[in-house]
């Protein structure tokens, strides 16, 4: 069975996002599956999703990062939460959505 995992790199500042919520939503009915907080190297300790759990469809991933900046001073009065919406079409295979964040942009991509 496949997994979904996640972390932030703060590439601003070249370190580890500590302390970021983040929110699992399923695009079908809005429900929220799951909700954590990045830990000191900036990843989600657990899978947001595995198991019988882990099913193909859409999800949406909610970063809130204004929490972040305001703990570090940084005034982003630009981006206030993040979101990523992504589609898994095999259940059987590891889904990794990192984000990558400055305080006024953010990349994301498939990993592994």
């Amino acid at each position: 069975m496949g997994k979904l995992t996640t972390h932030i790199l703060d590439t601003a500042s070249g370190v580890p996002a500590e302390g970021i919520t983040v929110k699992l939503y399923r695009l079908q009915d809005h429900k929220l599956l799951s909700s954590a907080k990045t830990n000191n190297d900036g990843r989600v300790s657990r899978p947001l999703l595995d198991g019988e759990d882990f099913k193909s469809g859409g999800y949406e991933i909610v970063f809130e990062v204004d929490d972040y900046f305001n703990a570090n001073g940084v005034d982003s009065h630009f981006l206030k939460d993040v979101v990523v919406r992504f589609y898994v079409s095999n259940k059987e295979e590891n889904y990794h959505v990192p984000l990558l964040l400055s305080p006024f942009s953010y990349s994301t991509y498939r990993g592994s």
